[in-house]
């Protein structure tokens, strides 16, 4: 007898309806932290997934199982162009991240996906990711109130500030090593929950916030932005695009695994990447993040053992409803920097040991000079922050943080020779 619902199968509405749920609340927290940590509306973001996984069914003729949420991996290049050339030419860079995606998904479409992993071997990757992560650890530790020199509101103690991070971060981290089943794949969500009560019972959260969301329309549009050509948000967008593809093929892996088929071959990796692409554009065409598909959700699918599209469908369907809700829309816009501050700690740290984590899964060795160089280089101009500036058709154009050094690493992975000429002796 079968014990699981398989990919094409429809389930009765009543009982589709608390399986979509389980998925929208495994990526919720996630996906709405994105914008409000990058300066977006956690509605839009909200939004943008939706729609995104609905492109994202219709691009792999509705055969593979997966949710797509806001990627973490930008954070840090969409707040230095956001910061530098607004939110508007931000938005430029989304959309070109999501054409290398369509770039890549056409090659791999004729060409298979070997030169791809020549590119993004595990040492680039894996470093890459470690920078993504450490870049971001600053953030974390300010919204926190963890550093003494950042000013927070003057209305609020430091200590009932701390209090609220400290809290959501022990919250979290219980949550990740304790908690089962479903809650297991929600300890992010659970965390910023207990947060923002704590938040509230500590008058961490202004009056005007409270009113605010009480007095909000029950429904309302989300913020739609509309991007502005910005050749330097795209330069700095596009190159960490191929770090999330190599995350995004990690992720279709496992979900073969869990499912029992091959997706690479049906509908194929190159509509999967497609997918991703096609959700991004359409994210920044609107004011949002650039999408991935996300672990948490083949979580769900491994618990439940319902691998329905058609369920995936369902909550993509209520993510969207939820994005014009008020209410909704103005709580998680007003999320207290200290709730933001104590899950980054968390998820800002999980980020960078990814890296170390792949590093570990592929055996990558360092005492070879070839992976130790790599890995240095990558990581010391990440997070120290080169830069690069030059001229480009009269305009002045800069290749700096994460971008940069993925681009230095491929280059390096590219004509360094596997061993040096001591290690050949």
């Amino acid at each position: 007898m079968k014990k699981y619902v398989d990919v094409e199968e429809k389930m009765p509405l009543l009982k589709t309806i608390p399986l979509s749920f389980q998925h929208l609340f495994a990526m919720v927290g996630a996906t709405i932290l994105v914008p409000i940590l990058t300066g977006m509306s956690p509605a839009i973001g909200l939004f943008c997934s939706g729609v995104g996984t609905l492109l994202y069914i219709l691009c792999t003729k509705a055969k593979l199982p997966a949710y797509i949420g806001s990627s973490f991996a930008f954070i840090g290049p969409m707040i230095v162009a956001s910061k530098n050339y607004g939110a508007n030419s931000m938005l430029s860079g989304v959309i070109c991240a999501g054409l290398v995606y369509i770039l890549v998904a056409t090659i791999i479409r004729f060409t298979g996906s070997d030169w791809l992993n020549r590119i993004l071997s595990p040492v680039v990757v894996g470093s890459v990711v470690i920078v993504i992560g450490l870049s971001l650890a600053g953030n974390a530790i300010n919204w926190a109130g963890l550093n003494p020199s950042y000013a927070i509101s003057q209305s609020v103690p430091r200590w009932a500030w701390i209090t609220v991070a400290v809290i959501t971060l022990a919250v979290g981290i219980i949550g990740t090593m304790y908690f089962k089943g479903f809650l297991g794949v929600i300890p992010i969500l659970i965390a910023m929950i207990c947060g923002y009560i704590v938040a509230l019972c500590l008058g961490v959260v202004p009056d005007k916030t409270i009113h605010s969301i009480l007095s909000a329309k029950l429904f309302q549009l989300p913020p739609f932005i509309t991007p502005k050509f910005n050749l330097n948000a795209m330069i700095i967008m596009a190159p960490v695009s191929f770090v999330t593809i190599a995350e995004h093929i990690g992720h279709i892996y496992v979900t073969n695994n869990v499912v029992g088929r091959d997706f690479t071959k049906d509908p194929g990796l190159h509509r999967s990447i497609l997918g991703d692409g096609v959700a991004t554009i359409f994210a920044g065409l609107v004011g949002g993040p650039p999408n991935t598909t996300y672990g948490e959700n083949i979580g769900v699918m491994a618990i439940t053992r319902v691998y329905s599209v058609w369920v995936i469908g369902i909550a993509a369907v209520i993510a969207i409803i939820l994005s014009f809700i008020g209410p909704v829309a103005v709580l998680i816009a007003n999320m207290p920097f200290p709730v933001m501050g104590g899950v980054s700690i968390l998820l800002f740290g999980i980020i960078a040991s990814s890296g170390y984590r792949i590093f570990v899964e592929d055996k990558i060795d360092f005492s070879q000079k070839r992976n130790l160089l790599i890995t240095s280089v990558i990581i010391v101009l990440g997070v120290g922050g080169a830069s690069i500036k030059f001229k480009f058709n009269g305009s002045d154009v800069e290749i700096a943080g994460v971008a940069l050094a993925t681009i230095v690493g491929i280059i390096l992975n590219l004509i360094l020779p596997q061993k040096s000429l001591s290690e050949k002796e």
